[in-house]
């Protein structure tokens, strides 16, 4: 097998890579009006399609970073062969009961398995950095962002029928687990650092860092719930506006609502690196804060409306991901950079968790816009985080001086 080299066409392959594999996150979210109308699927049971893997990517993250896998080995092969058992797992809910326990299982096995695909994805684009690591960063979240949305153009580049979506998201990975193997490295791949419990006290005393995990808390409360309830939210708004083939064009939508993080990802990090973290933020937050606050309500306004505030909503809700782990980075003592990431990071998905099965109860009770509204709550809170943070003298290490 040919591996070949030069930084611009590793640096490629790797995001190719990356968001045909991280396709697989959003795949069976992405069908869950086809699944709730031929299986009469339940909100507690549309809720787990997405938050079994945010739970599976937690388990595969901290057991990652206590056993050190991402060191014991090869990036590549680990990086192939959590795309080749998510893709198998993914698949097999083809031939299991939809409405049953065991598709939450494989999801879970999904998720573990993510924890190979997007931390590696870092390590191995991270060997190639020579003075960009804050693009390099960038480009690979908004892989994540527009991978995430993949799933949904799937839902209308083939027929539309479930089963297809989840074909399609395998294939795609399995693809990616042959090509990655044709990468060329930039150079040896740095050691990770290794989770210590015994940091975690240490840790959390540091008011400075503990302010930016509030942040990323606040953050993470908002970002999977929207990405994960956006497209049902818009798939009955199509359906009451009698609008033909509601399913295309909400599948659509969320394509474009989701995807377009992808430039709002590019865009947090080249602006974080030259204005300040904290900054791009606040920034972020607020805006991300006012649409969900507001994105519920408009379901019978005009369609323009409509898509405005939700694109507007998709690009801030992701633009500022990345700045909440380069905070710790730059906060944390180097030796607890390890723990302190795996920490927040597992922190915050499990307060994802919580968000995403909140959604469809008040949506239950409320509608969307209470539903939505109540996203609200983690940017306003983060938002409260990363100005204390701001007026911190330990702000000064922020992106060299630039809060």
């Amino acid at each position: 097998m040919t591996v070949r080299t030069g930084k611009t066409f590793a640096v490629s392959m790797i995001t190719i890579c990356q968001l045909m594999a991280l396709a697989l996150w959003f795949s069976a979210t992405a069908v869950l009006p086809q699944l709730r109308s031929e299986f009469g699927i339940g909100a507690l049971q549309s809720s787990l399609f997405t938050s079994s893997v945010l739970l599976g990517f937690v388990l595969g993250t901290v057991a990652s970073a206590i056993f050190g896998l991402a060191d014991r080995i090869e990036p590549r092969r680990f990086w192939a062969a959590s795309a080749i058992i998510a893709a198998t797992a993914n698949i097999l809910i083809l031939v299991v009961p939809v409405d049953g326990v065991v598709v939450i299982l494989l999801r879970l096995i999904t998720g573990v398995c993510m924890a190979g695909i997007y931390p590696i994805g870092m390590k191995m684009v991270a060997t190639w950095s020579r003075g960009d690591t804050g693009f390099l960063v960038g480009l690979l979240v908004g892989a994540l962002t527009l991978g995430s949305a993949m799933p949904h153009l799937f839902a209308v580049a083939v027929p539309l029928d479930w089963r297809y979506v989840i074909l399609t998201a395998s294939v795609t990975a399995y693809v990616a687990a042959i090509a990655i193997l044709l990468v060329h490295l930039g150079g040896a791949p740095a050691r990770s650092p290794r989770f210590d419990p015994r940091m975690v006290g240490k840790i959390w005393s540091n008011k400075a860092l503990r302010h930016a995990c509030y942040g990323y808390f606040g953050h993470m409360w908002e970002l999977y719930a929207m990405w994960g309830w956006i497209g049902l939210f818009l798939y009955g708004a199509y359906s009451d506006r009698m609008i033909d083939n509601p399913g295309v064009w909400s599948a659509l939508s969320t394509f474009a609502i989701v995807g377009v993080g992808a430039f709002g990802s590019l865009a947090g990090g080249y602006y974080a690196d030259r204005i300040g973290r904290t900054t791009v933020t606040i920034a972020a937050m607020v805006v991300s804060g006012a649409c969900a606050m507001i994105a519920g309500s408009l379901a019978d306004a005009s369609f323009i409306l409509l898509m405005i505030v939700c694109v507007v909503w998709g690009i801030s809700v992701v633009a500022d991901s990345a700045q909440f782990s380069s905070c710790v980075i730059e906060l944390a003592d180097p030796h607890q950079i390890g723990t302190a990431l795996t920490l927040q990071n597992a922190i915050g998905f499990l307060i994802a968790l919580v968000s995403i099965h909140l959604v469809p109860v008040i949506a239950d009770h409320t509608g969307w816009w209470g539903a939505f509204a109540m996203l609200a709550a983690g940017p306003i809170l983060g938002t409260v985080a990363m100005v204390r943070l701001r007026m911190m003298p330990e702000a000064i290490h922020l992106a060299g001086g630039r809060k």
